[in-house]
């Protein structure tokens, strides 16, 4: 290991990323694997109720951040770690004894109330004269978790529930003992804007990005809507086991990894919408096949068709947000993005959820699929100084 490479390392940064590990490792395991398997399968409760509780979790998760960074800059960070920790485990002990849809909605809340502030520690926690470096880190492992969790998971609810609760249930612990070593140092409070300022830059962001708003609350929406169904439609559709879904899901992650690199550097090449029209319509096409699927062996290719898609979607979608962010401001815009897209995120799993309580997974696998379609028609057609202002014609379709 180089001076560099260690210099990062420091005891109390090591600390900070097993505490980012284990939180958003249970959070990504229990919303996208155990929370649908177990209340449809054991609990016998709706996946309307699935669907609800997941929305409402990143509703808690958005809605805490500003509020725990505000109290970050007035409590200490130890003290709201102990309590982003107890939160969660509070959480998870809800979701686990849930006896009723309103139980298992409280639940998610507390866990997303409780993953909120573990990351704006991290981030405030950064050197400055490291930050390139620590920040790449911190998202590596956030990706990772996010990516291990569910995997990892499908794999032991093979073997029952109660032994993925307790590995759910262990680290957090884990998490919240190492928080009990961790020391933090006193800093200066930050400087804040006047809320009327905030909200005049909002409102001046959303003006300036509104040809986008649209597609993108469609767009997340359309993957939120399989959440709540993703492992039930594997089992009863797809016929395959928890082991299988979980084999599924791995294939279309390496195959998203594989893709985005060399994507990217084609859609700079060739022209973003045109890549963004064939991902989209790649994504759509891979779930309208999956419905008429069955079995491990098609399962896995349409699950690399899904993420070639992906990654054929990805760089170019950032590609065009960027050209809605002046670089004057970027974390105004950046952040507005961020919510706009927040609220496809959470209405997708509720819908998702409702839908097939009232149909089935079916069903909604199908509504996801259509929604993704029309966003694709809808890149195509949009004239291309609204989707990339500034920007000179690029050749074709482009």
């Amino acid at each position: 290991m180089t001076s560099s490479a260690r210099s990062i390392w420091t005891p109390h940064f090591k600390r900070l990323s097993v505490m980012l590990f284990a939180i958003e490792f249970v959070r990504s395991a229990l919303l996208i694997s155990f929370l649908p398997a177990y209340a449809a399968g054991h609990l016998g409760i709706s996946l309307a109720a699935v669907g609800l509780a997941v929305s409402i979790h990143y509703l808690a998760d958005t809605g805490v951040k500003v509020a725990a960074g505000y109290l970050l800059d007035r409590f200490s960070s130890r003290l709201m770690l102990h309590l982003a920790f107890a939160a969660s485990l509070a959480g998870l002990w809800a979701v686990f004894f849930a006896g009723t849809p309103w139980l298992l909605v409280a639940g998610a809340v507390l866990l997303g109330i409780g993953a909120s502030p573990v990351w704006l520690i991290c981030l405030s926690s950064i050197r400055e004269q490291q930050r390139g470096s620590q920040m790449g880190v911190i998202y590596t492992i956030w990706l990772t978790s996010l990516g291990a969790g569910p995997i990892a998971l499908g794999f032991v609810l093979d073997r029952g529930y109660t032994i993925s609760f307790i590995l759910l249930l262990a680290l957090l612990a884990i998490g919240w003992g190492i928080a009990f070593l961790t020391r933090f140092e006193t800093g200066q409070p930050l400087a804040s804007m006047p809320l009327k300022q905030q909200l005049a830059q909002l409102k001046g962001r959303l003006v300036l990005m509104k040809p986008l708003v649209p597609g993108m609350i469609v767009q997340t929406a359309a993957a939120g809507l399989l959440v709540p169904v993703l492992p039930t439609f594997a089992t009863n559709r797809l016929g395959l086991d928890y082991s299988g879904y979980s084999l599924v899901l791995i294939v279309g992650g390496i195959v998203t990894a594989a893709g985005l690199i060399p994507m990217g550097r084609l859609s700079d090449r060739w022209g973003h919408r045109r890549f963004l029209v064939a991902g989209f319509f790649g994504l759509a096409a891979a779930l309208v096949m999956l419905l008429s699927s069955s079995g491990l062996p098609s399962a896995m290719l349409l699950a690399s068709m899904l993420g070639l898609s992906y990654a054929v979607v990805l760089p170019s979608w950032n590609a065009v947000l960027s050209s809605f962010v002046p670089s004057e401001q970027k974390g105004t815009g950046w952040g507005v993005l961020s919510s706009i897209e927040g609220i496809g995120v959470m209405v997708g799993p509720a819908v998702g959820g409702w839908v097939a309580g009232q149909f089935n997974e079916t069903v909604t696998v199908g509504v996801s699929a259509g929604l993704l379609a029309i966003i694709a028609i809808f890149y195509l057609l949009v004239p291309k100084r609204r989707l990339l202002p500034g920007q000179a014609d690029e050749s074709g379709a482009a």
